[in-house]
C-alpha cells in the first residue's frame, strides 16, 4: 500500500468509506510512520561490548537492553567468538538463543562471524543462522597480519565474495564489517577503497563503523559516495580528542549521518559502545 503524509490524507478527506476502513486496518507502525514522517527504524545494539554480562545472565542482559529502548540485538558468533568472552554461550541450543532473544522483545537479524567459519566452516555456520532466523551474516574483518599486501586483502576479498554467494543462495546477505585497519594505506591506496572496488556489490554488502571518525572518516561521505552498497552500521560517538561519548554528544552530526545513510542503502543500525553509554545512545536516537 502506498504511504501517505498528513497532507496527503486531509486532501483526500472525502475518501469513501471503504477506503477509510482499509486505511483504519493498516498496522499501527506504519501508520505512524506516514503521518510523522520519521524514519522509524528499530534501534539496534551490538553484543561484543557486554559480552562479559551476557555470558553470566543472558536472557537478564537482553531484557535491560530492551528496557533502554532497543528492538534489534547483532550477535557474535558464540564459536567463533569462543575465546574472547562467548565461550559460555557455545553449548547453547540455538533453538533456545533465539527463543530467549524473543522473549526478550527483541529480534536478531544480524550476527557477526570471523572470516575462518565463512571460508572453512560455511554449511555450518550457514546453518546456524538459519536457526537463529538471521537475515545477514557479517564478516568481522579479515584480521590479516600487519605484513599483508594490498594482493592479500584482494584474495581474502575475492573468497568472501566466493562465500557471499552460497549465503545469497541461503536467502541471506553477506556483509563486511570495518575496522581502524581498513582505513591504512596499502601502496598509496587506501585499503577500503581497494575493498569496495573488489567486493561484489550484490554478494557482499558493507558495515560500517563510525569509530573511523577519530582518523578522519566519516560514514556520511560514504554512503554518499557508495550508494547502496552498504546494509547496516555500527555506531558510536567520539569527542575531538577521541574520547568515546554516548551518541549525540560527540563530533559526528547524526542527522546527516542518519540522512545520508537512507542513500547508502543502510537497512540496521547498531550501537557499539560501553555499557554505560547505551541508555542515553538510545534516547538520543529515538530523540532525532
Amino acid at each position: 500500500m502506498k504511504k501517505m503524509n498528513r497532507r496527503n490524507f486531509v486532501a483526500q478527506s472525502a475518501m469513501s468509506l471503504s477506503a477509510v476502513f482499509a486505511l483504519s486496518q493498516l498496522p499501527l507502525r506504519s501508520f505512524s510512520h506516514t503521518i510523522t514522517g520519521s524514519t522509524d527504524l528499530p534501534i539496534g545494539f551490538q553484543t561484543f561490548p557486554i559480552r562479559d554480562m551476557l555470558a553470566k545472565d543472558f536472557a537478564g542482559t537482553l531484557k535491560t537492553m530492551a528496557g533502554m529502548g532497543y528492538r534489534l540485538v547483532e550477535m557474535c558468533s558464540p564459536q567463533g567468538y569462543a575465546s574472547i568472552g562467548f565461550g559460555p554461550l557455545v553449548k547453547m541450543k540455538t533453538s533456545d538463543m533465539r527463543s530467549i532473544i524473543n522473549d526478550a522483545g527483541l529480534s536478531c537479524p544480524s550476527c557477526h562471524f570471523g572470516f575462518g567459519e565463512l571460508t572453512d566452516k560455511l554449511d555450518d555456520r550457514i546453518e546456524f543462522a538459519q536457526q537463529l532466523g538471521l537475515t545477514q551474516m557479517i564478516c568481522s574483518t579479515f584480521w590479516l597480519p600487519k605484513t599483508a599486501v594490498l594482493k592479500d586483502y584482494y584474495d581474502a576479498a575475492d573468497k568472501l565474495n566466493k562465500a557471499a554467494e552460497k549465503i545469497k543462495q541461503a536467502g541471506m546477505q553477506a556483509g563486511f564489517h570495518n575496522h581502524d585497519m581498513e582505513f591504512a594505506k596499502l601502496d598509496g591506496q587506501l585499503i577500503y577503497e581497494a575493498l569496495m572496488s573488489r567486493f561484489d556489490p550484490d554478494l557482499v554488502k558493507m558495515q560500517f563503523q563510525t569509530e573511523v571518525i577519530n582518523l578522519g572518516y566519516k560514514a556520511s561521505s560514504y554512503f554518499t559516495k557508495y550508494p547502496g552498497r552498504f546494509i547496516s552500521s555500527h555506531l558510536s560517538d567520539w569527542t575531538a580528542d577521541k574520547k568515546q561519548v554516548p551518541i549525540g554528544k560527540g563530533v559526528i552530526d547524526w542527522k546527516e549521518f542518519f540522512a545520508a545513510a537512507k542513500t547508502g542503502g543502510v537497512k540496521n543500525f547498531f550501537v557499539d559502545m560501553d555499557f554505560d553509554r547505551f541508555k542515553d545512545s538510545a534516547a538520543y536516537i529515538q530523540g532525532l
